[in-house]
């Protein structure tokens, strides 16, 4: 049984549709048909046999030919359906976005590797004890050893843009205007007798004033409240009272610690703090220079409002009592003797931590930043001494990604994130030079790994634009490993400390390691041989400028 689709007129077996009248073209008239006459209403006939009134089928007897049917829609639902496409596209373009960058995508990876069998004998990679390298060779399956090659591309693209050009240094003017306050709080000139660069600053409040009421240090982290407490009540004690007023002293560090982060700076503090005549900000990292001063308390967590200059300044206010305290003795004031005190930082992002500088810093050239964080320090202290501890570039990355990486963490995880931020890295310095793409704060925050951190070459060459070389000391934490006394007999040489007994010596030498690897990071093993090898080849032009600069081919890190 056959009906007609438009009128769901029954037809006969032999019908070829020629009987419709309703499907006879535009001359079709309802009044006339012998079938629609007066209806609007056709009952659908299935075996000759009417049905019920409830299936009786609407039928509008005004419509449009079938095939012309959906440019006969109604603008309202023309309307719809185009809104639906277009919701539908931006989702699927949102799908590709964010799965992209998260490794969500349906689409394969480029990036494909095999199953990797950890050796569960490693040693830590980061333990002073043991820099070895412990691996060995694996099983892997022959799509992931593939991937070398592809990556390698990009790396030869990378390696083609690397220029290092020397960078114009700021005028001492210039830099007034980006931080007025702060240079109308720390002056050019300080106490001739002190190694420190120290000045008296008048102070107004009264015995009832709190001076560390507003110390944002002390305000954000409750860990160092009870270090102000202590502050507050010796406070009145130690000011210096001259002609009816009352001044404190106020100090800069003499050294600082600058980097990097993952290389043994925390191992080189808790041990040379442990020297008499060295003293250390109340907080062992600040980040004062490179983010506090601009309001960042925590990366993830965007601007607050910033620290001013003397809530960094409160922080060596221990030191500065301690100082004062031989500065008035009667034997320093009749021989004009120097204080032997000496006080240092240890934040590690003061040597590549430039992020900032876009948000406050306008007037850039070609995407770099017109001022660093060096050039601040300079200009309040032109003398100030600097020490560097690197390590290998490489086990520096995974050391790096162990102990910032928050779940999933895998030697397969960390290649994946390795491809992408070279890949990222590569998009960079296509379009911008070396400098603009290693202080690019969007690309830094972008990549899931800090591949920037271990390119030390830019930063050191940055450096010594404006101090000199023999104001910096560069260590090696491989050395600083095997052979612990001489790399801090080479610190307490550089920083003109005065000599110890055996037993201070041998406090300071010989006791154990700080900051090593967390015992849980260390059953994941070492990363997978083949990402080594990519790092290797990214990072050796950069080692190979490094070490050209310090006359030292240990700096190369052939044999780790």
């Amino acid at each position: 049984m056959r009906y007609c689709i438009n009128c769901c007129i029954h037809l006969l077996p032999n019908d070829l549709h020629r009987q419709c009248f309703r499907c006879r073209g535009p001359d079709h008239n309802n009044q006339k048909c012998p079938v629609c006459k007066g209806e609007n209403k056709i009952p659908l006939y299935t075996d000759s046999k009417q049905m019920k009134w409830l299936a009786v089928l609407e039928v509008r007897t005004d419509h449009c030919e079938s095939w012309n049917g959906f440019f006969c829609l109604r603008k309202g639902k023309l309307c719809s359906l185009m809104f639906g496409l277009i919701v539908m596209t931006l989702v699927m373009v949102s799908y590709i976005l964010t799965g992209a960058k998260h490794g969500l995508l349906l689409i394969p990876s480029p990036f494909h590797y095999g199953a990797f069998a950890s050796n569960p004998s490693l040693m830590d990679n980061e333990s002073l004890s043991d820099m070895k390298d412990h691996y060995q060779p694996s099983k892997m399956n022959i799509s992931y050893v593939k991937d070398y090659p592809s990556i390698r591309l990009i790396i030869d693209t990378i390696t083609s843009k690397i220029e290092f050009i020397t960078r114009q240094r700021p005028d001492l003017e210039e830099l007034r205007k980006q931080e007025p306050h702060m240079f109308s709080v720390i002056p050019n000139k300080f106490l001739p007798n002190s190694k420190n660069p120290c000045w008296y600053e008048e102070y107004r409040g009264n015995i009832t004033t709190d001076p560390y009421a507003t110390n944002s240090y002390a305000l954000y982290s409750k860990r160092f409240r009870i270090f102000f407490d202590y502050l507050r009540k010796v406070f009145w004690n130690h000011l210096y009272h001259y002609k009816g007023k009352h001044y404190r002293l106020r100090c800069l560090p003499h050294f600082y610690i600058i980097g990097q982060p993952k290389c043994g700076t925390t191992d080189l503090y808790d041990r040379l703090r442990l020297h008499p005549e060295v003293r250390f900000s109340a907080i062992k990292e600040p980040h004062w220079w490179t983010r506090k001063r601009f309001g960042i308390i925590r990366l993830r967590d965007g601007f607050h409002d910033r620290y001013p200059v003397e809530d960094y300044l409160d922080l060596f206010d221990l030191a500065a009592h301690q100082i004062q305290s031989v500065l008035q003795s009667e034997a320093v004031r009749e021989r004009g003797k120097m204080n032997s005190i000496i006080i240092g930082e240890a934040s590690a992002s003061t040597m590549w931590d430039n992020n900032a500088w876009i948000f406050f810093y306008d007037n850039s050239t070609d995407g770099e930043p017109p001022f660093l964080i060096q050039d601040f320090i300079h200009a309040f202290h032109p003398n100030a001494k600097l020490i560097i501890m690197l390590r290998d570039p490489v086990e520096r990355l995974y050391s790096d990604y162990l102990y910032f990486a928050s779940a999933n963490k895998s030697a397969e995880d960390f290649h994946e994130k390795v491809a992408e931020s070279l890949q990222l890295f590569e998009g960079c310095v296509l379009d911008y030079s070396l400098r603009a793409c290693v202080y690019n704060n969007t690309l830094n925050n972008a990549m899931p790994v800090r591949l920037q951190v271990g390119l030390y070459a830019v930063y050191l060459l940055d450096w010594l634009t404006v101090f000199n070389k023999d104001q910096i000391l560069v260590l090696r934490l491989e050395d600083h490993a095997s052979n612990m006394r001489y790399t801090m007999h080479k610190v307490f040489q550089f920083l003109d400390l005065g000599p110890l007994s055996e037993k201070q010596e041998a406090l300071i030498t010989k006791s154990p390691a700080s900051n090593t690897r967390r015992p849980e990071d260390r059953s994941l093993g070492p990363m997978l041989p083949t990402t080594k090898a990519i790092l290797r080849d990214f990072y050796r032009p950069f080692n190979t400028k490094l070490a050209q600069v310090l006359f030292d081919d240990a700096f190369l890190w052939k044999r780790t």
